[in-house]
């Protein structure tokens, strides 16, 4: 069915409770693992039922911030949706607590039953006003960076539309152009930084009220590290300040030279050469049409996907002034259809778009067939890798999307990928900071944020600048609003990608294998027993990235 002709209802939670608590009743009278798990299977079409519903209102009001309805419905889920989990977490308690758990463990997998456990640890009932209000002030940070109108170029632009200025040929036009976008966080700065500070304190105050020093140890569960903590994470961030950061360093110094600049700047941020970078040939329908042809070529499971994607009109793609910055890719279990939400703006990012989002949607549709649910609960180090290393998977059929300036592309992405290791630590360790700290104030973050860019981007030079050069560039990320200690998994995952990178170009069809492998366990193990399983290294082994760095010399001698 195409996204268009979708039916959405508001869901009644009040006749959903009713049926939660009827499922309840028929799970503590069930006289075996069997009639449980056959309850349980009630249970997945209930919740496929409202997380459908719940979605396409979501989808709907990310397309276009302004819209009357959808806004009325996304407020409605932001009270009513912690309510809902609480809910679920009930019930999930007496599937983890029942009599017949070995036989559930058997119909379900261990993985199931660790996150549970897990879940438990993150949530009570007594959070929920708390949590109403983190979803407001998460919306109220999404809507101001949704809603910016920045005049340029004799258009009044959005930060998704402004991007290809910043990123333009021209050095004067991309300094303007980091300039006006300067002048929008500036002139939004008390207000980005009280909601930062209500979320630090509001996520705090959840964290405390279950027993928690502070939001790191809740923050954890939130994002379901089932088999690491922050030790481990730590463990990696060092290599990557000792090993990567170097390497990355001497990739930037490499790109200073081919733009022909005694220094680089915050405003050649992201731009590869001299001429500009390589933009995508064709219009947003041409470019989802070479798509296709791309994923029609790669593998029998990929032509498919992709086709049941464009038939059914799962991509909205299209900038536009009241829509949500950003991309991601979601799911509507109802339909077993995956959907792919962006912003092109006519640079290369529109067939990152291509790769990196419908690596997740790829997987997603795969694991949707899975009868088992909880097979679907990736977590988030485990789901960037299907999507960083898409990436890399369709780098062969480039030429389809930039013509003669697809080896450009190439090497531009791998510098890319390689330089955002370093980010996605720092704005990891940004974040430990600010919840281990939690009475900071504005000013002392932003200290702490311009020290952690001298350890990890030493080449960051903002000049001048009244907003960026004060120690404000981490306000530009969402997700450190939105999705607190998310972050870090891309760092993983681009570990992990790059090690596909390097088995694709010694041998194509057994990387690929692999990689399908991996989708296919999608969640019935754990990340670091996965990655071994597949024949990857886990980025959590001592000498991993030091190891990936020797690997990765031989493309930039």
């Amino acid at each position: 069915m195409k996204f268009k002709d979708m039916p959405y209802e508001r869901v009644d939670f009040e006749q959903v409770e009713q049926e939660m608590r009827a499922l309840m009743e028929a799970f503590d009278s069930a006289k075996d693992g069997e009639e449980q798990f056959a309850v349980h299977q009630k249970y997945y079409a209930l919740t496929d039922r409202v997380g459908t519903q719940m979605t396409i209102a979501h989808i709907r009001y990310d397309a276009d911030t302004t819209d009357e309805f959808y806004s009325a419905e996304h407020d409605y889920y932001n009270e009513k949706s912690p309510i809902y989990h609480n809910l679920a977490l009930e019930y999930e308690k007496k599937l983890y607590a029942s009599p017949y758990r070995d036989k559930l463990v058997e119909k379900i997998g261990p993985v199931a039953f660790k996150n549970m456990e897990i879940a438990q640890k993150a949530m009570d009932e007594r959070l929920i006003p708390l949590m109403q209000e983190e979803n407001n002030l998460t919306t109220e940070y999404s809507k101001l960076i949704a809603g910016a109108k920045i005049p340029f170029d004799g258009q009044e632009l959005n930060l998704s539309l402004l991007r290809p200025y910043t990123v333009h040929q021209d050095r004067s036009v991309r300094a303007a152009a980091w300039k006006a976008q300067s002048e929008f966080f500036a002139a939004n700065a008390q207000t980005l930084d009280e909601i930062y500070d209500k979320l630090v304190k509001n996520r705090t105050a959840q964290a405390r009220a279950l027993g928690y020093d502070n939001y790191l140890e809740l923050g954890y569960y939130r994002m379901c590290r089932n088999c690491y903590g922050r030790e481990e994470v730590e463990a990696f961030r060092k290599q990557v300040k000792e090993d990567f950061v170097p390497f990355a360093e001497k990739l930037h110094d490499r790109r200073r030279q081919r733009l022909g600049l005694e220094k680089l700047s915050c405003i050649d941020t992201a731009v590869y050469f001299k001429e500009g970078n390589p933009a995508p040939l064709g219009t947003p329908q041409e470019i989802l049409e070479a798509g296709r042809k791309m994923y029609g070529e790669l593998s029998p499971e990929t032509r498919e996907f992709y086709d049941f994607m464009m038939e059914n009109e799962l991509f909205d793609v299209l900038g536009r002034k009241t829509k949500r910055a950003g991309g991601y890719m979601t799911y509507m279990p109802v339909y077993q259809a995956p959907f792919v939400f962006a912003n092109f703006n006519g640079t290369s990012g529109d067939v990152d778009v291509i790769t990196h989002e419908c690596g997740h949607a790829f997987q997603g549709w795969l694991s949707g067939k899975d009868p088992i649910r909880e097979h679907s609960d990736i977590t988030m180090e485990t789901a960037e890798i299907h999507s960083m290393s898409m990436e890399f998977f369709a780098q062969k059929w480039m030429p389809l999307f930039f013509g003669e300036r697809a080896r450009d592309y190439i090497e531009m992405h791998l510098e890319d990928a390689a330089a955002f290791i370093p980010y996605g630590c720092m704005v990891d360790e940004f974040q430990h900071i600010a919840y281990g700290n939690p009475d900071m104030t504005p000013a002392e973050r932003h200290a702490a944020w311009l020290e952690l860019e001298r350890q990890y981007r030493p080449h960051q030079d903002y000049g001048d600048d009244p907003f960026f050069g004060k120690g404000g560039f981490w306000q530009r990320q969402q997700h450190i609003y939105t999705s607190p200690l998310y972050y870090i998994d891309y760092s993983l995952a681009q570990s992990c990608a790059l090690q596909y990178k390097v088995k694709m170009d010694a041998d194509f069809e057994g990387a690929w294998a692999s990689y399908l492998k991996l989708c296919r366990l999608s969640a019935s193990d754990f990340f670091t027993n996965m990655v071994k399983e597949v024949g990857l290294d886990s980025p959590f082994e001592a000498g991993c990235m030091k190891n990936i760095v020797e690997k990765l010399e031989k493309y930039v001698k």
